[in-house]
Protein backbone atom coordinates (compact mmCIF):
# COMPACT_ATOMS: atom_id res chain seq x y z
CA UNK A 1 0.00 0.00 0.00
CA UNK A 2 2.83 2.34 0.96
CA UNK A 3 4.71 1.53 -2.28
CA UNK A 4 1.58 2.30 -4.32
CA UNK A 5 1.15 5.65 -2.57
CA UNK A 6 4.79 6.57 -3.13
CA UNK A 7 4.50 5.60 -6.82
CA UNK A 8 1.39 7.80 -7.31
CA UNK A 9 3.05 10.76 -5.60
CA UNK A 10 6.19 10.32 -7.73
CA UNK A 11 4.12 10.24 -10.94
CA UNK A 12 2.24 13.37 -9.93
CA UNK A 13 5.51 15.17 -9.19
CA UNK A 14 6.94 14.17 -12.60
CA UNK A 15 3.77 15.29 -14.40
CA UNK A 16 3.78 18.59 -12.50
CA UNK A 17 7.42 19.16 -13.38
CA UNK A 18 6.74 18.42 -17.07
CA UNK A 19 3.75 20.78 -17.09
CA UNK A 20 5.80 23.55 -15.50
CA UNK A 21 8.54 23.02 -18.10
CA UNK A 22 5.96 23.23 -20.89
CA UNK A 23 4.51 26.41 -19.39
CA UNK A 24 7.99 27.78 -19.06
CA UNK A 25 8.61 27.32 -22.77
CA UNK A 26 5.24 28.86 -23.76
CA UNK A 27 5.52 32.54 -24.70
CA UNK A 28 3.86 35.01 -22.39
CA UNK A 29 1.31 36.17 -24.96
CA UNK A 30 -0.40 39.52 -24.46
CA UNK A 31 -3.30 40.45 -26.70
CA UNK A 32 -4.44 42.94 -27.69
CA UNK A 33 -1.60 45.44 -27.21
CA UNK A 34 -2.80 49.01 -27.77
CA UNK A 35 -0.06 51.39 -28.87
CA UNK A 36 0.18 55.13 -28.30
CA UNK A 37 -0.74 55.99 -31.89
CA UNK A 38 -3.92 53.89 -31.68
CA UNK A 39 -2.59 50.92 -33.63
CA UNK A 40 -3.28 47.53 -32.07
CA UNK A 41 -1.23 44.34 -32.09
CA UNK A 42 -3.00 40.97 -31.78
CA UNK A 43 -1.06 37.90 -30.68
CA UNK A 44 -2.12 34.24 -30.62
CA UNK A 45 -0.03 31.22 -29.62
CA UNK A 46 -0.55 28.01 -31.60
CA UNK A 47 2.54 26.44 -33.19
CA UNK A 48 0.40 23.77 -34.88
CA UNK A 49 -1.97 26.14 -36.73
CA UNK A 50 -1.56 26.66 -40.46
CA UNK A 51 -3.61 29.84 -40.94
CA UNK A 52 -4.76 32.44 -38.42
CA UNK A 53 -6.57 35.75 -38.94
CA UNK A 54 -8.33 38.38 -36.87
CA UNK A 55 -11.68 39.88 -37.88
CA UNK A 56 -12.97 43.07 -36.28
CA UNK A 57 -15.04 46.18 -36.82
CA UNK A 58 -11.97 48.24 -37.66
CA UNK A 59 -13.69 50.51 -40.19
CA UNK A 60 -17.02 52.32 -40.43
CA UNK A 61 -18.88 49.98 -42.72
CA UNK A 62 -17.73 46.38 -42.64
CA UNK A 63 -15.81 43.86 -40.61
CA UNK A 64 -12.20 43.67 -41.71
CA UNK A 65 -10.08 40.51 -41.78
CA UNK A 66 -6.36 40.75 -41.15
CA UNK A 67 -4.13 37.74 -41.81
CA UNK A 68 -1.65 37.04 -39.03
CA UNK A 69 2.00 36.03 -39.47
CA UNK A 70 3.55 33.10 -37.62
CA UNK A 71 6.76 33.75 -35.67
CA UNK A 72 9.46 31.19 -34.87
CA UNK A 73 8.19 30.82 -31.29
CA UNK A 74 4.73 29.73 -32.48
CA UNK A 75 3.06 33.09 -31.89
CA UNK A 76 0.89 34.51 -34.67
CA UNK A 77 0.80 38.29 -34.82
CA UNK A 78 -0.55 41.27 -36.76
CA UNK A 79 -0.70 45.01 -36.14
CA UNK A 80 -3.45 47.28 -37.42
CA UNK A 81 -3.09 50.74 -38.81
CA UNK A 82 -3.81 53.48 -36.23
CA UNK A 83 -7.47 53.22 -35.16
CA UNK A 84 -9.77 56.09 -34.27
CA UNK A 85 -10.92 56.35 -30.64
CA UNK A 86 -13.73 53.81 -30.24
CA UNK A 87 -14.81 50.54 -28.66
CA UNK A 88 -13.95 47.67 -31.01
CA UNK A 89 -14.92 44.01 -31.16
CA UNK A 90 -13.01 41.17 -32.81
CA UNK A 91 -12.41 37.43 -32.95
CA UNK A 92 -9.80 35.03 -34.33
CA UNK A 93 -10.22 32.44 -37.09
CA UNK A 94 -7.84 29.50 -36.64
CA UNK A 95 -7.78 27.03 -39.53
CA UNK A 96 -11.37 27.93 -40.37
CA UNK A 97 -12.66 27.86 -36.78
CA UNK A 98 -13.89 31.13 -35.23
CA UNK A 99 -12.73 31.57 -31.62
CA UNK A 100 -12.36 34.34 -29.07
CA UNK A 101 -8.92 35.60 -28.11
CA UNK A 102 -7.80 33.40 -25.16
CA UNK A 103 -5.51 36.18 -23.93
CA UNK A 104 -8.34 38.72 -23.64
CA UNK A 105 -10.81 38.24 -20.78
CA UNK A 106 -13.24 40.88 -22.04
CA UNK A 107 -16.02 39.25 -24.05
CA UNK A 108 -19.51 40.35 -25.11
CA UNK A 109 -22.44 38.29 -26.40
CA UNK A 110 -24.46 39.64 -29.33
CA UNK A 111 -27.42 37.24 -29.76
CA UNK A 112 -25.40 33.99 -29.98
CA UNK A 113 -22.02 35.37 -31.07
CA UNK A 114 -19.17 35.95 -28.63
CA UNK A 115 -16.56 38.60 -29.43
CA UNK A 116 -13.67 40.17 -27.58
CA UNK A 117 -13.64 43.92 -27.02
CA UNK A 118 -11.06 46.65 -26.44
CA UNK A 119 -11.11 50.45 -26.30
CA UNK A 120 -8.87 52.95 -28.05
CA UNK A 121 -8.80 56.41 -26.47
CA UNK A 122 -6.45 59.33 -27.05
CA UNK A 123 -8.01 62.13 -25.01
CA UNK A 124 -10.71 62.87 -22.43
CA UNK A 125 -12.90 64.24 -25.21
CA UNK A 126 -13.16 61.24 -27.50
CA UNK A 127 -15.60 58.34 -27.80
CA UNK A 128 -13.19 55.85 -26.32
CA UNK A 129 -13.08 57.88 -23.12
CA UNK A 130 -16.88 58.13 -23.04
CA UNK A 131 -17.23 54.34 -23.28
CA UNK A 132 -14.51 53.54 -20.73
CA UNK A 133 -14.79 53.11 -16.98
CA UNK A 134 -13.22 56.28 -15.63
CA UNK A 135 -12.47 57.61 -12.17
CA UNK A 136 -15.87 59.27 -11.69
CA UNK A 137 -18.86 58.61 -9.41
CA UNK A 138 -20.52 55.41 -10.57
CA UNK A 139 -24.19 54.60 -10.82
CA UNK A 140 -25.70 51.26 -9.87
CA UNK A 141 -26.73 48.70 -12.50
CA UNK A 142 -29.30 46.13 -11.30
CA UNK A 143 -31.33 43.29 -12.80
CA UNK A 144 -34.88 43.77 -11.55
CA UNK A 145 -37.98 41.58 -11.84
CA UNK A 146 -41.43 43.15 -12.18
CA UNK A 147 -44.99 42.02 -12.77
CA UNK A 148 -46.60 42.61 -16.18
CA UNK A 149 -50.36 42.05 -15.84
CA UNK A 150 -50.83 42.81 -19.54
CA UNK A 151 -48.50 39.96 -20.57
CA UNK A 152 -49.30 37.72 -17.61
CA UNK A 153 -45.60 37.36 -16.77
CA UNK A 154 -42.94 38.12 -14.22
CA UNK A 155 -40.36 39.87 -16.39
CA UNK A 156 -36.80 41.14 -15.97
CA UNK A 157 -35.29 44.51 -16.78
CA UNK A 158 -32.00 46.30 -16.16
CA UNK A 159 -32.13 49.54 -14.17
CA UNK A 160 -29.37 52.14 -13.93
CA UNK A 161 -29.53 54.47 -10.92
CA UNK A 162 -27.21 57.50 -11.09
CA UNK A 163 -24.60 57.95 -8.39
CA UNK A 164 -26.65 60.81 -6.92
CA UNK A 165 -29.71 58.61 -6.36
CA UNK A 166 -30.39 58.48 -2.61
CA UNK A 167 -34.04 57.42 -2.42
CA UNK A 168 -35.15 60.93 -1.47
CA UNK A 169 -34.78 63.21 -4.48
CA UNK A 170 -36.88 62.43 -7.55
CA UNK A 171 -35.19 61.75 -10.89
CA UNK A 172 -36.38 61.69 -14.51
CA UNK A 173 -36.40 58.36 -16.34
CA UNK A 174 -35.12 57.39 -19.78
CA UNK A 175 -36.50 54.10 -21.14
CA UNK A 176 -33.86 52.54 -23.41
CA UNK A 177 -35.00 49.76 -25.76
CA UNK A 178 -32.91 47.10 -27.53
CA UNK A 179 -33.19 45.68 -31.06
CA UNK A 180 -34.12 42.33 -32.57
CA UNK A 181 -32.25 39.45 -30.98
CA UNK A 182 -31.37 41.53 -27.93
CA UNK A 183 -32.67 41.47 -24.38
CA UNK A 184 -32.40 43.43 -21.15
CA UNK A 185 -28.61 42.94 -21.07
CA UNK A 186 -27.89 44.35 -24.54
CA UNK A 187 -27.63 48.06 -23.79
CA UNK A 188 -25.60 47.45 -20.64
CA UNK A 189 -23.11 45.06 -22.27
CA UNK A 190 -22.94 46.04 -25.94
CA UNK A 191 -24.15 49.61 -25.63
CA UNK A 192 -21.96 50.62 -22.63
CA UNK A 193 -24.99 52.47 -21.25
CA UNK A 194 -23.79 52.72 -17.65
CA UNK A 195 -20.32 53.93 -18.67
CA UNK A 196 -21.81 56.50 -21.04
CA UNK A 197 -24.21 57.79 -18.39
CA UNK A 198 -21.57 57.86 -15.63
CA UNK A 199 -19.21 59.91 -17.79
CA UNK A 200 -21.80 62.31 -19.23
CA UNK A 201 -23.24 63.01 -15.78
CA UNK A 202 -19.81 63.46 -14.18
CA UNK A 203 -18.83 65.93 -16.92
CA UNK A 204 -22.06 67.88 -16.52
CA UNK A 205 -23.13 67.07 -20.07
CA UNK A 206 -26.44 65.50 -19.14
CA UNK A 207 -28.95 65.55 -16.31
CA UNK A 208 -28.65 62.74 -13.73
CA UNK A 209 -31.40 60.27 -14.62
CA UNK A 210 -32.62 56.73 -14.09
CA UNK A 211 -32.21 54.54 -17.17
CA UNK A 212 -34.53 51.54 -17.64
CA UNK A 213 -33.56 48.80 -20.11
CA UNK A 214 -36.45 46.30 -20.39
CA UNK A 215 -36.73 43.06 -22.32
CA UNK A 216 -38.59 43.87 -25.54
CA UNK A 217 -39.55 40.28 -26.39
CA UNK A 218 -43.14 39.73 -25.14
CA UNK A 219 -42.81 35.93 -25.41
CA UNK A 220 -39.67 35.83 -23.21
CA UNK A 221 -39.49 36.75 -19.54
CA UNK A 222 -35.78 37.51 -19.53
CA UNK A 223 -32.43 37.02 -21.26
CA UNK A 224 -31.46 33.46 -22.30
CA UNK A 225 -30.55 31.34 -19.30
CA UNK A 226 -32.22 33.69 -16.81
CA UNK A 227 -35.77 32.36 -16.80
CA UNK A 228 -37.62 29.06 -16.61
CA UNK A 229 -37.09 28.06 -20.28
CA UNK A 230 -33.47 27.34 -19.39
CA UNK A 231 -30.31 27.48 -21.48
CA UNK A 232 -31.79 27.48 -24.97
CA UNK A 233 -29.84 28.62 -28.04
CA UNK A 234 -30.25 32.43 -28.28
CA UNK A 235 -30.80 32.73 -32.02
CA UNK A 236 -33.07 35.79 -31.89
CA UNK A 237 -36.17 33.81 -32.84
CA UNK A 238 -36.75 31.92 -29.62
CA UNK A 239 -40.46 31.47 -28.87
CA UNK A 240 -41.50 33.90 -31.62
CA UNK A 241 -43.81 31.21 -33.00
CA UNK A 242 -46.02 31.23 -29.93
CA UNK A 243 -48.50 34.08 -29.44
CA UNK A 244 -48.00 36.75 -26.83
CA UNK A 245 -50.94 38.07 -24.84
CA UNK A 246 -50.09 41.59 -26.00
CA UNK A 247 -47.41 43.51 -27.87
CA UNK A 248 -44.43 45.25 -26.31
CA UNK A 249 -46.09 48.60 -26.95
CA UNK A 250 -49.40 47.55 -25.41
CA UNK A 251 -47.66 46.27 -22.27
CA UNK A 252 -45.22 49.15 -21.94
CA UNK A 253 -47.07 51.09 -19.26
CA UNK A 254 -46.66 48.06 -16.96
CA UNK A 255 -42.95 48.88 -16.98
CA UNK A 256 -43.56 52.57 -16.31
CA UNK A 257 -45.90 51.80 -13.40
CA UNK A 258 -43.40 49.32 -11.93
CA UNK A 259 -40.59 51.88 -12.08
CA UNK A 260 -42.72 54.70 -10.62
CA UNK A 261 -43.82 52.47 -7.74
CA UNK A 262 -40.31 51.25 -6.89
CA UNK A 263 -38.12 54.32 -7.38
CA UNK A 264 -38.22 58.04 -6.71
CA UNK A 265 -39.18 59.23 -10.17
CA UNK A 266 -40.66 62.35 -11.70
CA UNK A 267 -43.84 60.44 -12.50
CA UNK A 268 -45.21 62.67 -15.22
CA UNK A 269 -44.63 63.44 -18.85
CA UNK A 270 -41.87 66.00 -18.32
CA UNK A 271 -39.83 63.38 -16.46
CA UNK A 272 -40.05 60.61 -19.05
CA UNK A 273 -38.15 59.83 -22.26
CA UNK A 274 -38.16 56.73 -24.44
CA UNK A 275 -35.65 55.75 -27.12
CA UNK A 276 -34.61 52.55 -28.84
CA UNK A 277 -32.59 51.02 -31.66
CA UNK A 278 -33.91 49.09 -34.66
CA UNK A 279 -36.81 46.98 -33.32
CA UNK A 280 -36.63 49.11 -30.17
CA UNK A 281 -36.88 52.17 -32.41
CA UNK A 282 -40.02 50.62 -33.89
CA UNK A 283 -41.33 50.06 -30.36
CA UNK A 284 -40.54 53.69 -29.54
CA UNK A 285 -42.44 54.75 -32.65
CA UNK A 286 -45.45 52.70 -31.57
CA UNK A 287 -45.27 53.92 -27.97
CA UNK A 288 -45.25 57.53 -29.16
CA UNK A 289 -48.58 56.96 -30.90
CA UNK A 290 -50.26 54.87 -28.21
CA UNK A 291 -49.22 57.08 -25.28
CA UNK A 292 -48.65 60.56 -26.74
CA UNK A 293 -49.08 62.36 -23.43
CA UNK A 294 -47.01 60.06 -21.20
CA UNK A 295 -43.56 60.98 -22.55
CA UNK A 296 -42.02 64.31 -23.51
CA UNK A 297 -38.98 62.96 -25.37
CA UNK A 298 -38.82 60.35 -28.14
CA UNK A 299 -35.67 59.02 -29.82
CA UNK A 300 -35.74 56.77 -32.89
CA UNK A 301 -32.37 55.11 -33.53
CA UNK A 302 -32.14 53.26 -36.86
CA UNK A 303 -35.82 52.61 -36.28
CA UNK A 304 -37.81 49.82 -37.91
CA UNK A 305 -40.75 52.15 -38.43
CA UNK A 306 -42.67 49.72 -40.67
CA UNK A 307 -43.36 47.64 -37.55
CA UNK A 308 -46.11 50.17 -36.87
CA UNK A 309 -47.91 49.11 -40.02
CA UNK A 310 -47.38 45.38 -39.71
CA UNK A 311 -44.51 45.29 -42.14
CA UNK A 312 -41.50 44.82 -39.84
CA UNK A 313 -38.64 44.77 -42.38
CA UNK A 314 -40.86 44.62 -45.45
CA UNK A 315 -40.68 47.81 -47.50
CA UNK A 316 -43.97 46.78 -49.14
CA UNK A 317 -45.90 47.22 -45.89
CA UNK A 318 -49.25 49.05 -46.01
CA UNK A 319 -49.25 52.82 -46.37
CA UNK A 320 -50.31 55.12 -43.50
CA UNK A 321 -54.05 54.98 -42.92
CA UNK A 322 -56.68 57.08 -41.13
CA UNK A 323 -55.92 55.53 -37.73
CA UNK A 324 -52.21 56.19 -38.18
CA UNK A 325 -52.88 59.80 -39.23
CA UNK A 326 -55.07 60.36 -36.19
CA UNK A 327 -52.44 58.93 -33.83
CA UNK A 328 -49.70 61.08 -35.29
CA UNK A 329 -51.89 64.18 -35.16
CA UNK A 330 -52.70 63.52 -31.52
CA UNK A 331 -49.02 63.04 -30.75
CA UNK A 332 -47.77 66.25 -32.32
CA UNK A 333 -50.77 68.29 -31.20
CA UNK A 334 -49.71 67.39 -27.65
CA UNK A 335 -46.40 69.18 -28.38
CA UNK A 336 -43.69 66.77 -27.19
CA UNK A 337 -40.47 68.57 -26.31
CA UNK A 338 -38.30 66.41 -28.59
CA UNK A 339 -38.86 63.99 -31.45
CA UNK A 340 -35.40 62.84 -32.52
CA UNK A 341 -34.38 60.59 -35.41
CA UNK A 342 -30.84 59.23 -35.86
CA UNK A 343 -29.56 56.82 -38.52
CA UNK A 344 -26.42 55.95 -40.49
CA UNK A 345 -26.45 56.77 -44.18
CA UNK A 346 -25.61 53.14 -45.03
CA UNK A 347 -28.25 51.64 -42.73
CA UNK A 348 -30.54 49.13 -44.47
CA UNK A 349 -33.51 50.82 -42.75
CA UNK A 350 -32.69 54.21 -44.26
CA UNK A 351 -35.64 54.12 -46.68
CA UNK A 352 -38.12 53.52 -43.87
CA UNK A 353 -36.71 56.49 -41.96
CA UNK A 354 -36.69 58.64 -45.10
CA UNK A 355 -40.37 57.82 -45.65
CA UNK A 356 -41.15 58.78 -42.06
CA UNK A 357 -39.36 62.10 -42.45
CA UNK A 358 -41.26 62.83 -45.67
CA UNK A 359 -44.49 62.12 -43.83
CA UNK A 360 -43.53 64.39 -40.92
CA UNK A 361 -42.50 67.14 -43.34
CA UNK A 362 -45.77 66.87 -45.26
CA UNK A 363 -47.70 67.42 -42.03
CA UNK A 364 -45.42 70.13 -40.69
CA UNK A 365 -44.55 68.07 -37.60
CA UNK A 366 -41.29 69.23 -35.96
CA UNK A 367 -38.40 66.82 -35.36
CA UNK A 368 -34.62 66.77 -35.13
CA UNK A 369 -32.59 64.61 -37.49
CA UNK A 370 -29.05 63.28 -37.18
CA UNK A 371 -27.31 61.32 -39.92
CA UNK A 372 -23.79 59.93 -39.82
CA UNK A 373 -21.64 57.35 -41.57
CA UNK A 374 -21.99 53.64 -41.09
CA UNK A 375 -24.86 51.21 -40.95
CA UNK A 376 -26.92 49.12 -38.58
CA UNK A 377 -24.22 48.73 -35.91
CA UNK A 378 -23.64 49.20 -32.19
CA UNK A 379 -20.96 51.76 -32.97
CA UNK A 380 -23.72 54.11 -34.18
CA UNK A 381 -26.19 53.29 -31.43
CA UNK A 382 -23.68 54.22 -28.73
CA UNK A 383 -23.27 57.56 -30.51
CA UNK A 384 -27.03 58.08 -30.67
CA UNK A 385 -27.45 57.33 -26.97
CA UNK A 386 -24.67 59.80 -26.16
CA UNK A 387 -26.36 62.51 -28.23
CA UNK A 388 -29.92 61.84 -27.10
CA UNK A 389 -29.05 61.73 -23.39
CA UNK A 390 -27.59 65.23 -23.61
CA UNK A 391 -30.79 66.65 -25.14
CA UNK A 392 -33.40 65.52 -22.63
CA UNK A 393 -34.77 66.85 -19.33
CA UNK A 394 -33.25 70.29 -19.80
Amino acid sequence: MKRTTVLIISCLMIMSSMAQQQLGRRPNVKSPVIHQDGSVTFNFFDPTATKVSVTGDFDELTSKRLDMTKQENGVWTVTTAPLAPELYSYSFTVDGQRIVDPANSYVNRDINTLSNIFIVSKSNEDKGHTYAVNNVPHGTLSRVWYDSPTLGQQRRMTVYLPAAYDGKKRFPVMYLLHGWGGDETAWGDLGRASQIMDNLIAEGKCVPMIVVMPNGNPTCDAAPGWWHEGMYVPDGNAFQNRPAKASMEESFMDIVRAIDSRYKTIAKRSGRAVTGLSMGGGHTFGISRLYPEEFDYYGLQSAATMMALGGWLNSQAPKPNAEYDAQMARLFNSKPKLYWIGIGKDDFLMQQNTDLRKYLDSKGYPYEYYENDGGHIWRNWRIYLTIFAQKIFK
